[in-house]
């Protein structure tokens, strides 16, 4: 499925296939291309068992899962273009044989592998700052993390306290309320956004929007940590949904700049993408979208503990400090309502992603915490000429970059990290 942020989320191999660009049925080049690639898969993977030589534990461990949804990927894949090509349906059989056999390896490998898997807490550091362009250390971003988890926990518990008397939210348990309810949520959601003059709208944004709706889904237990807060009220994601105005934009307007046209390399973006999502959850709540329904206020605190538990996992797992169970154990521990199990599927996938692409994890609440500082800026800079519309409009028209350069660029005063990063790639 595509992503929200412009790129893959994380490190990918060169010669990725993104499934969900193409058209079904295929035509005959599509299906001749695919199969070239797909039939690439089992050498790949050969050359892999020599070329895979790391110790760290718990990238074996997590990899091997991985490396099963692959094979299950693969098999619904052959079962959507069973019949098109000879040639494609026979590259699809071999390559989920050869990936079926490469996890084994892996299982048995990883039963010989002990070692850390975290880059370590300096290096971490360096990868932020020269990378990523991130004016922060581990410890920094940890106490900043810590300080947001405790925010988020005693904001809902006041919160809670004030809606005592109000009915709990219970879960959209039918295919005619979910589509209701979730197709409401985008009207409510631009209606909001236009009367209350957060930024310049586009046609492009409600489709933008509405084509991420989805369908129904029943269940009898826990249906994942997002689609638990989505089921309740379907409003709360959809703050969290500028991900995808931010993606037209870039498909109906694109930046000047060729540089800024195409995904910024290495993920730099995230703490731009996600930190935009992750905040506007909270200003949209703080600027009266939810003032009419006291209890998604308690969802957006929710959020918001959540990233900051799963944050804290993904760091503490790079400075070695947690291995990736004890990340998921806590960020389990510290998600509120039992919403995010230790064992899941989302926070299991969640802390190995983060231990694959450091910075990731904590780049919802540090780029989050970069653009509420830089409105303030901003704020004290225009004076009376401050509005928030402008402020929008201003930051989104920059491209999806780092927050760092967004405030060179809007205030004019440029962060000493970027010249510190300049000097690391000095010649």
């Amino acid at each position: 499925a595509q992503s929200d942020v412009p790129a893959h989320e994380g490190p990918v191999i060169d010669g990725w296939l993104d499934t969900w660009t193409y058209q079904y049925p295929l035509d005959e080049d599509s299906a001749a291309f695919m199969a070239e690639r797909i039939g690439s898969i089992p050498r790949l993977l050969e050359n892999a068992r020599e070329n895979l030589t790391g110790n760290g534990r718990d990238l074996w461990v997590s990899g091997a899962r991985s490396i099963k949804q692959q094979s299950r990927d693969l098999a619904a894949l052959g079962e959507q273009v069973a019949g098109t090509s000879s040639d494609l349906d026979a590259a699809i059989v071999e390559a989920g044989q050869a990936t079926n056999e490469f996890a084994v390896w892996i299982e048995r490998e990883a039963e010989n592998r002990s070692g850390l898997s975290g880059v370590g807490s300096e290096n971490y550091t360096w990868y932020l700052k020269n990378v990523h362009l991130v004016p922060y250390t581990w410890e920094q971003e940890e106490t900043i993390l810590l300080r947001e988890l405790a925010r988020a926990h005693a904001s809902l518990r006041l919160e809670e306290n004030r809606n005592r008397g109000l009915a709990v939210l219970s879960r959209i348990d039918n295919v005619a309320d979910y589509d209701r309810n979730f197709n409401e949520a985008v009207d409510d959601m631009i209606t909001f956004l236009e009367e209350e003059e957060i930024f310049t709208m586009a046609d492009y944004m409600d489709p933008a929007l509405r084509a991420r709706i989805g369908s129904f889904s029943p269940a009898d237990g826990l249906r994942g940590f997002f689609s638990e807060i989505d089921y309740r009220d379907p409003l709360t994601m959809r703050t969290h949904g500028v991900h995808w105005i931010d993606l037209a934009r870039m498909e109906h307007e694109p930046h000047e700049s060729p540089m800024r046209r195409v995904p910024a390399l290495s993920n730099i973006y995230d703490n731009r993408s996600e930190g935009l999502a992750t905040g506007f959850e909270e200003m949209m709540m703080h600027a009266g979208l939810f003032d009419d329904r006291p209890r998604a206020r308690e969802l957006i605190w929710i959020l918001l503990a959540q990233r900051a538990a799963r944050g804290l996992g993904g760091l503490r797992q790079h400075a070695n400090v947690y291995t990736l169970q004890e990340a998921a154990e806590f960020a389990s521990e510290w998600t509120p309502r039992g919403f995010l199990p230790a064992d899941g599927a989302t926070i299991q996938g969640e802390e190995h992603f983060y231990l694959t692409q450091p910075g990731y994890g904590t780049s919802y609440i540090i780029g989050k915490l970069e653009i509420e500082k830089l409105m303030a800026e901003r704020a004290i800079q225009l004076g009376n000429e401050f509005t928030v519309k402008r402020f929008f409009n201003e930051f989104l028209e920059t491209g999806v970059i780092p927050v760092s350069l967004v405030r060179w660029q809007l205030t004019g005063k440029k962060d000493a990290i970027l010249d510190s990063a300049l000097d690391v790639i000095s010649p």
